[in-house]
């Protein structure tokens, strides 16, 4: 599986992006889906995973009620919604695929980088 993270750019605090994730090579209708995303000189954090089916979704504290991941298993895509956002979110966000059967991330897309100005 190729992930491939897009959407990102620069905008002022309380604005909005809509990340998307695009899959080839196999269709993700087998894989729970997350977004991560790296801080300048911080480590990898959770952001937002959903399952399969797309019914069942998790979100870090810091993120809950302004985000919103999605998925389209028929487009072979994950989307994250972004609102309200605040100079804290700014960083690289990844898109990442695991496997129903496995204990972790099987797949890392190239990441997407998000700005938001104060």
């Amino acid at each position: 599986v190729q992930l491939q993270a897009s959407g990102g750019g620069l905008v002022q605090a309380g604005g909005s992006l809509r990340l998307s994730c695009a899959a080839s090579g196999r269709t993700l209708s087998s894989y729970f889906m997350g977004w991560f995303r790296q801080a300048p000189g911080k480590e990898r954090e959770f952001v937002a995973r959903i399952g399969w089916t797309g019914h069942i979704s998790y979100y870090a504290d810091s993120v809950k009620g302004r985000f919103t991941i999605s998925r389209d298993n028929s487009k072979n895509t994950v989307d994250l919604q972004m609102n309200s956002l605040k100079p804290e979110d700014t960083a690289v966000y990844y898109c990442a695929a695991q496997h129903t059967v496995s204990l972790s991330y099987d797949y890392w897309g190239q990441g997407t980088l998000v700005t938001v100005s104060s």
